[in-house]
């Protein structure tokens, strides 16, 4: 099957070139135990069967800088698409999304909101210094990965998704979700959400571990989100090296637990949908 993995990260070992810098000042702890470079991600993939890849920059170790994915994107323009961090609340914000993406720059960007070293907590994403941010998102037609937690800040979406309907909001981890209680109740309160067309999802591991835990009632929840979002809406990302198994084992836990879904489906989710969302991906394959 061809696969795209919408969701890794990529640490160098040169730290002079491509210094730390963590939001919050805090680094992550897979950054620091069990990081890959942009060479083993490539070797990873070749050995899990994976063509490409979106390397998304890790904010908690480079911030703001995405000097590295920018690099290694333009070294593999056929393997990987990068994906930044821009401030959003900043005054020039709109400016800097326009400046910092675009051929040969950044294909989308990500606003990392919640977590331990993340210094502020809350819903600024949506906060109305960030409008012209969004605005400027819509214009492009950049996609935006949103790192946020399903629950009180939802209606904050809600309302970022109505002002902005234009927008691509690509929803990391489709928001953490529980699974776990009921698959059925997770399934129908992400599956309101479909309304949205903007709105795209991203299932990793996070989820997937949840959704193979829960045997046939996976299908509860999996049921619902696919016919509210659509196959085409969705995208796959293993998560590489925050999540703790190896590639090839995050990609078996994927098709393991979505094995029942028709083939069509399968194929949006593990490629088709992400070189819709990065259009580079999609050139380069051709």
């Amino acid at each position: 099957m061809d696969i795209v993995d919408a969701h890794c990260h990529i640490i160098s070992e040169d730290t002079a070139r491509y210094p730390q810098a963590p939001i919050g000042g805090k680094q992550s702890a897979w950054a620091a135990t069990r990081p890959v470079t942009a060479e083993g991600m490539i070797a990873r993939m070749d050995q899990t069967g994976i063509s490409q890849a979106v390397l998304v920059q890790a904010t908690t170790h480079y911030g703001y800088d995405n000097s590295y994915v920018l690099d290694t994107t333009r070294d593999h323009p056929d393997r990987f698409a990068a994906v930044g961090t821009v401030d959003p609340l900043r005054d020039d914000a709109a400016t800097l999304l326009k400046t910092a993406t675009g051929q040969g720059r950044l294909a989308g960007v990500r606003l990392f909101t919640s977590g331990s070293t993340v210094p502020t907590q809350g819903e600024w994403f949506a906060a109305p210094e960030t409008f012209p941010f969004w605005e400027q998102a819509g214009e492009l037609r950049i996609p935006v990965c949103l790192q946020m937690r399903l629950g009180p800040a939802t209606h904050h979406l809600v309302e970022l998704l109505e002002r902005f309907p234009h927008v691509t909001v690509l929803l990391d981890h489709i928001g953490y979700p529980d699974i776990t209680t009921s698959p059925a109740t997770a399934g129908q309160d992400v599956a309101a959400l479909g309304v949205h067309p903007g709105l795209h999802l991203k299932l990793t591991h996070r989820n997937l571990e949840q959704l193979h835990d829960a045997g046939d009632q996976a299908t509860d929840f999996l049921t619902p989100v696919i016919k509210a979002f659509g196959a085409d809406r969705i995208a796959w990302g293993s998560n590489l090296p925050a999540a703790e198994q190896s590639l090839p084992q995050l990609r078996t836990l994927a098709e393991e637990t979505l094995a029942e879904l028709p083939e069509r489906n399968r194929e949006q989710i593990f490629a088709g949908t992400a070189r819709r969302l990065y259009p580079a991906l999609a050139a380069s394959a051709a």
